[in-house]
């Protein structure tokens, strides 16, 4: 969930990450998203959020104390999003402790709808880089690609540590990363890791990219969070995939937030892009 103030004052961060990595001395727990709200407001006076979504239990549960106190601070909020507020967390863990954070948004916002026909970034070119059905055309065409544009570049093998957790890659080449699907979202890792991987990285090759459904439905979530970080820094992208990119499935549980990541997929792989 990333925020941007308008003005002179720009911020993409998460939020909650931010929260929850905030800390005061002598502060109670519970003074701590008080506090944290008016460090906000010294800086700024409205705050937008592009794209919100809830997705897990532990944003679910912060969001009332949260925004209720950002209410409560005369900060003016802007939402888009893909999902009307009474849908936000729809069959999502625990949901009934969500709720009055819905009613306070219900009480507090103005909901719009916004009906657009067309996705812009659907037309601004083929999507010639995602890569289907996984075979030995594909793959060669992939090889080659990748051998183009990491001509002339010394092959690395860097590890990155994050936090404590130690994060290999060996096929380096000055920011053009191949990585395999496996390597990025079967394994236990999120936000902090996907984001010093874009830190490193102009160009990734993703291979294998399966097909979505409830029994992936984890590595699905990564895949969405990885695509969001790597859109906001316009990291460009070859995808060797199972299915064409129109034809990916999700789980029931994500299908709203991955059309958005189906979307950025067009664009970032985009020839024009």
């Amino acid at each position: 969930m990333s925020f941007s103030a308008f003005g002179k004052k720009y911020f993409k961060s998460k939020l909650l990450y931010k929260i929850n990595s905030f800390k005061f001395n002598n502060a109670k727990k519970n003074d701590v998203i008080e506090l944290f709200v008016k460090e906000i407001k010294k800086k700024i006076n409205l705050i937008y959020f592009d794209e919100f979504q809830v997705t897990n239990i532990a944003d679910a549960m912060i969001l009332g104390r949260l925004f209720k106190e950002i209410f409560n601070q005369n900060i003016i909020v802007f939402f888009s999003s893909n999902i009307k507020i009474e849908n936000l967390y729809k069959d999502g863990l625990q949901r009934d402790q969500f709720i009055p954070f819905l009613e306070i948004i219900k009480k507090s916002c103005i909901e719009i709808n916004l009906s657009i026909d067309n996705d812009y970034r659907l037309e601004k070119g083929k999507s010639e880089r995602f890569l289907s059905p996984l075979n030995s055309t594909n793959n060669f065409i992939s090889n080659k690609y990748f051998r183009e544009i990491s001509k002339n570049k010394k092959v690395q093998e860097i590890n990155l540590d994050i936090k404590g957790r130690n994060f290999k890659i060996k096929n380096f080449y000055d920011g053009i990363i191949k990585l395999n699907f496996r390597d990025l979202c079967d394994k236990n890792i999120g936000a902090e890791d996907y984001i010093e991987i874009d830190k490193n990285c102009s160009f990734l090759f993703l291979e294998n990219l399966p097909n979505f459904d409830e029994n992936n439905s984890n590595q699905q979530q990564r895949f969405i969070t990885l695509i969001d970080i790597l859109y906001e820094k316009k990291i460009p992208l070859l995808i060797t995939s199972e299915k064409r990119l129109h034809e990916i499935s999700s789980s029931p549980s994500l299908k709203n937030p991955f059309k958005r990541t189906i979307s950025r997929l067009y664009e970032l792989t985009s020839i024009d892009y």
